[in-house]
């Protein structure tokens, strides 16, 4: 794999592709760093071989140019201090000042663009905007798997002006190298865990897996889909009617390879989505009408585990109920300490997926965990089969 740690980045101008892409406050401070963490090895290689980071970014979705919110400027202190030196601010990632600031540059400086979405140009895949981009810097390094399934200028498109001078940073090697022992070379039993609201961006997900996994675990709003595929009554529970045959068909498929797909029995149901609802414990293929399910229920939480706990490979890819509502939350909770479990006992355990990783987080699970990968839609597509174009700049 092509990595910063194939050159010595001595007098050399890096810009560096973060995913800085953090909430913020309503006073603009950072409330997660955990992206900027991330990040943070991967400068200091470069400026501890005597180099130079330009580090470019997006932040949030903003519609139509600058806005306060979303400006990388508010990063600025915390990058520092992280850094331990003075990050210097460009207002614009183009531009003469941009332009001025990178060429004024010394060895061991760090520069941080603006907001890479404050141009439209950036999502298009503009390649004049790519190439303006460019010429700031002499190595280009990718380092934001967050966004590396996005053909847009700075993850992709940019590659091509550095044909030989292209490299992935840390998080991105670590994320393939991870992702890949998942999926090219699993030790078994290979067990998957996949919740979250709805079946329709689980699909082709679903479909790959079937040929890899020994045990697949489905959870979350994505249930009941195929508990009615079955022909259980799920009341007001969530639902996509559209995929009840591809539900059926993923049954039949799952059976058909000998993968143990395990579904929940049992569920908490409540009169409304709400904390405060009221709430029950059922059979989750018998929910009366007016109820719906919220969580899974403890003769599931109790099957799942230990089957978990049993397992030598391990991904986990949302959560398994509602687990933002605390009254909602021990079917996530039960399932993230089970994943924890089966890694103190030597399984290799796979977390993604921004509410997965949430969970792990607020549980505080994600030391007992094997990885805890930073990109959501990315790893996803990536588990899928996918090219992922931010990978690909990289390696053509």
């Amino acid at each position: 794999m092509k990595t910063i740690d194939n050159l010595n980045l001595n007098g050399l101008r890096a810009i560096i592709r973060v995913d800085f892409n953090v909430p913020l406050n309503d006073k603009f401070e950072i409330a997660d760093a955990t992206r900027i963490n991330a990040a943070i090895p991967t400068v200091k290689k470069i400026l501890n071989d005597g180099g130079m980071a330009i580090l470019m970014s997006h932040l949030g979705r903003p519609k139509t140019g600058p806005e306060e919110r979303f400006s990388l400027k508010h990063l600025v202190p915390y990058l520092s201090e992280k850094l331990d030196v003075e990050v210097k601010f460009a207002s614009d990632c183009t531009g003469e000042d941009a332009r001025k600031m990178a060429s004024e540059m010394k060895n061991g400086d760090v520069l941080l663009l603006e907001n890479l979405r404050f141009h439209k140009e950036e999502t298009k895949g503009d390649e004049d905007f790519a190439r303006d981009l460019a010429t700031l810097a002499d190595v280009y390094v990718n380092d934001a798997f967050g966004t590396a399934h996005r053909a847009h200028a700075s993850t992709t498109i940019i590659a091509r002006f550095f044909p030989e001078d292209k490299y992935f940073g840390y998080i991105m090697a670590n994320e393939l190298a991870h992702i890949n022992k998942v999926m090219k070379d699993p030790k078994k039993p290979f067990t998957v865990i996949l919740g979250g609201a709805k079946v329709s961006g689980k699909i082709e997900i679903i479909r790959n897996l079937l040929d890899k996994v020994d045990n697949l675990i489905i959870g979350g709003g994505m249930m009941f889909t195929f508990i009615k595929a079955m022909g259980g009554s799920v009341g007001n529970s969530l639902i996509e009617d559209n995929l009840i045959d591809v539900a059926k068909q993923a049954i039949q498929d799952a059976k058909d390879k000998g993968v143990n797909l395990l579904i929940p029995t049992d569920t908490i149901i409540a009169d409304k989505f709400d904390n405060d609802a009221g709430k029950a414990a059922c059979d989750a293929y018998k929910i009366p009408d007016g109820w719906m399910g919220l969580d899974i229920g403890e003769k599931t939480r109790e099957g799942f585990a230990g089957i978990i706990e049993n397992s030598k490979t391990i991904l986990w890819n949302g959560p398994i109920g509602v687990f933002e509502m605390s009254n909602f939350a021990e079917g996530t909770r039960f399932i993230a300490e089970a994943v924890a479990r089966a890694t103190d006992k030597g399984a290799f355990s796979l977390v993604g997926g921004g509410d997965s990783v949430a969970a792990i987080n607020k549980y505080n699970l994600a030391d007992r965990v094997s990885y805890v990968s930073t990109g959501g839609g990315a790893m996803l597509e990536y588990i899928e089969g996918k090219v992922l174009p931010g990978i690909k700049a990289i390696e053509d």
